[in-house]
């Protein structure tokens, strides 16, 4: 899987060559291009942004070099713009592209944003919430290893990204390792026993606790099972209090 990225600043994704995503990137299992579209202007100044016609503070990025690096690419795929008008980015998109396995391609923005005409460029405009940043940079690392992690063959444990937060529209459950008493506190004692069954109906019932806790809105999107609202009804009891 290809993953194409139109930047002003390429030197930022160097985190993407790191850990895990990084060996991955090292073993050919997936590849990064960067792409800086200043390169595709041909102004003496290279120039990519201009102010806005009708007026207005700040200056607006191009469409001719964003579309020139556009076209330079074999096989650009699925165009992504990240702004805060688009779709709103979670696990369920991350899974979808990638289970597509389709070449990505994201434009990333700056100064006041892009001429009109850019969108027409893409297939997906899609926001990480509802904030502003300098740039498209930092959403599009953010997209680019929630997507790329799920992908078969990257994470070292096939199961890994299974069993995560929102996988399963829950939050994960708690974890622990060595030591089984640190300072007078304890593993809880079912992860001890080697009852698998046990175990997995521990971590269910912490999942739907901690997700009740933290992020009930997560709940009123699910369809809880007649097991599940029985456990939550106990969480509540045990808690005493109601989250909605």
């Amino acid at each position: 899987m290809k993953i194409n990225v139109l930047t002003l600043f390429p030197d930022m994704f160097s985190p993407l060559q790191v850990s895990m995503l990084g060996r991955a990137l090292e073993d050919g299992k997936w590849d990064l291009n960067l792409v800086n579209f200043r390169d595709f202007t041909h102004d003496v100044h290279h120039h990519v942004d201009d102010t806005p016609y009708g007026g207005g503070a700040g200056m607006v990025l191009q469409v001719k070099p964003i579309k020139l690096a556009l076209e330079s690419l074999a096989n650009p795929g699925k165009v992504i713009i990240t702004a805060p008008q688009g779709q709103r980015f979670d696990q369920q998109m991350a899974q979808r592209w990638a289970d597509a396995g389709e070449d990505l391609t994201f434009i990333c923005g700056h100064y006041e944003g892009f001429d009109q005409r850019v969108y027409e460029l893409a297939d997906e405009t899609v926001s990480i919430g509802d904030y502003v940043l300098t740039g498209g940079e930092l959403p599009t690392m953010s997209m680019i290893d929630a997507t790329m992690r799920l992908v078969p063959g990257i994470l070292g444990n096939s199961a890994s990204p299974v069993e995560e937060s929102f996988s399963h529209g829950l939050l994960e459950y708690p974890q622990y390792t060595r030591p089984a008493d640190f300072e007078g506190q304890k593993v809880p004692e079912v992860l001890l026993s080697g009852n698998h069954q046990k175990i997995a109906e521990w971590r269910h019932y912490q999942s739907l606790k901690a997700t009740w806790l933290h992020r009930p809105d997560l709940l009123k999107e699910r369809k809880l099972s007649k097991e599940e609202q029985m456990m939550l009804d106990d969480i509540k009891q045990e808690s005493g209090q109601d989250a909605f």
